[in-house]
């Protein structure tokens, strides 16, 4: 059996971070706007880096699918979902837009279930490559279609505020089964967000 997580201690947090404004130099006699900051930044830490917590896996329900007239052809995909997270190398934002889309077989998720994912996935220390392979390969365990594809797309502060200190919009893309058939490349997001098919509607 895999070993959990530890869980996270809320007070050793507020104490490391009240160690980290003193060695920075600051003094919370001189800027008494600190006095409060630790345990503040403790808060914050909960909140965002949740998904660490092994019982916050959500609990999705799925629902039977009856294939329509043209099987092959009943994609669900929810678009433009907002997501942000922690750089696991420095910790600091990353945010932009999530695409996901699956071709069922038996089972359908709920409409809200992909949003659920993508939350708990993004709240954590982590990498945007991994999140897009993490929220494919839930799908594919939880309903075993017959192809999935996740797309993300997001700004890096940590490319943005330090080194080389560029604005860029990264993508990574996992794309499995049938849906990396060519025919659905269409249907897809093309980089920017938008499909192949509503470029050439502009």
């Amino acid at each position: 059996m895999p070993s959990q997580p530890p869980a996270s201690d809320r007070q050793a947090v507020t104490r490391a971070v009240a160690d980290l404004i003193r060695a920075l130099g600051l003094d919370e006699a001189r800027e008494p706007e600190l006095k409060d900051t630790p345990a503040r930044v403790a808060e914050l830490y909960a909140e965002l880096f949740a998904g660490l917590d092994p019982a916050a896996v959500p609990e999705l329900a799925t629902f039977p699918h009856t294939t329509g007239a043209s099987p092959g052809d009943d994609l669900v995909a929810v678009r433009d979902l907002p997501f942000h997270s922690l750089c696991v190398h420095h910790l600091v934002p990353f945010f932009g837009r999530a695409h996901i889309a699956y071709l069922p077989d038996a089972r359908i998720i709920g409409i809200s279930g992909v949003a659920r994912l993508l939350d708990h996935y993004a709240r954590r220390p982590q990498l945007q490559e991994r999140i897009t392979s993490q929220i494919a390969d839930h799908l594919e365990r939880l309903l075993a279609p017959r192809g999935v594809a996740v797309v993300l797309e997001a700004r890096h502060l940590c490319m943005e505020m330090r080194g080389i200190r560029k604005q860029g919009l990264v993508e990574t893309r996992v794309v499995r089964g049938a849906l990396a058939d060519p025919r659905w490349a269409a249907v897809l997001p093309a980089s920017g967000g938008q499909t192949p098919a509503a470029d050439a509607e502009r």
